[in-house]
């Protein structure tokens, strides 16, 4: 397989969503940039910089509210920039791509792990909680914490339509927690009687407000509701930069496929299926983001994104 055909074949994975997940999109774009650089036959760095471009590009138009995998990209493409424009010699540019890539999907795993630890701390015994989708930070936090010697029970819904959140309950349930999967119209029927919601992210703007998948909002307006803490598990390369120059993070509207079939739809002539796959949930509803590097209000945000990448600039932001 080339390195053309290899790339394509992680795009259309995540397009498709057989890679799902914002920390997986990232480390599989991140992978496959690497493959790009050791694989090519570039015999210059500026040709080596511009297969990696064509590369980032192709992976960029798969999934528009993945700002993990935004930044992922940004943080390698930037690098190769910075290396190009030191006139490196090609090999050491197709080092440098390399160690970036490598660095970024091994910090991405070992934030996973720091969550892990630091949530763990908020769960506490005979604790009932209530989860969304299938996050990897989330699941993750729970999984510590049971590690840890906490009890406690976890509610997962369904999360309609893919249904991420039976492969959660199932995680679950193979570590030996005690787990309820509930339909997601359930939510607010269960919800005062939760202790706690934990949810994970796709996206974190400026201002603390969090998109994530569809039903978080829901889940968060029913928790709020209840007087019920509502926490967000996010790395910080999910955090947008784009945000702060009032960009809004592009919601991804998905396929009628996944509602209903073509052939039921066409039965309908009038009736028409929006899908859109993710939604956004406000600050004032969120009451703590636990990040790899510690636990934050949601109005902190900024000093995130300020932190891991300066200044904002159009300029900064190509990628």
């Amino acid at each position: 397989m080339t390195k053309t055909d290899e790339v394509k074949r992680v795009a259309q994975d995540i397009k498709l969503m057989r890679i799902r997940g914002a920390g997986k999109i990232a480390r599989a774009a991140a992978e496959a940039l690497l493959t790009t650089a050791q694989q090519s036959k570039a015999k210059s760095s500026l040709s080596l910089m511009k297969e990696v471009e064509t590369a980032a590009k192709l992976l960029l138009d798969t999934r528009p509210t993945a700002v993990s995998l935004q930044n992922s990209i940004r943080r390698i493409v930037n690098e190769t920039r910075i290396a190009n424009n030191r006139n490196i010699k090609v090999e050491k540019m197709r080092q440098c791509i390399v160690e970036t890539s490598t660095k970024f999907i091994q910090d991405s795993l070992s934030a996973i792990e720091r969550i892990g630890v630091i949530g763990a701390g908020r769960i506490e015994d005979d604790d009932l909680i209530m989860t969304h989708c299938n996050s990897a930070t989330a699941t993750k936090v729970l999984s510590t914490a049971f590690a840890n010697g906490k009890h406690f029970k976890v509610f997962a819904s369904e999360t309609r339509p893919r249904l991420q959140g039976r492969i959660t309950a199932k995680t679950l349930s193979n570590l030996g927690i005690p787990t309820s999967l509930i339909v997601d119209s359930a939510i607010r029927f269960f919800m005062t009687k939760m202790n706690k919601v934990i949810v994970g992210a796709d996206a974190v703007a400026s201002n603390g407000a969090v998109v994530n998948k569809i039903g978080t909002s829901l889940m968060a307006l029913a928790a709020h509701e209840a007087r019920v803490p509502f926490f967000v598990t996010a790395e910080t390369y999910k955090f947008s930069p784009e945000t702060v120059l009032g960009q809004l993070v592009k919601i991804e509207e998905r396929d009628s496929s996944e509602i209903i079939l073509e052939k039921e739809l066409l039965k309908m002539p009038n009736v028409s299926v929006r899908n859109p796959a993710f939604d956004v949930t406000p600050p004032e509803y969120i009451d703590l983001i636990i990040t790899e590097k510690g636990i934050i209000p949601p109005q902190a945000a900024i000093m995130i994104i300020q932190e891991e990448f300066g200044s904002i600039t159009a300029e900064k932001l190509e990628y």
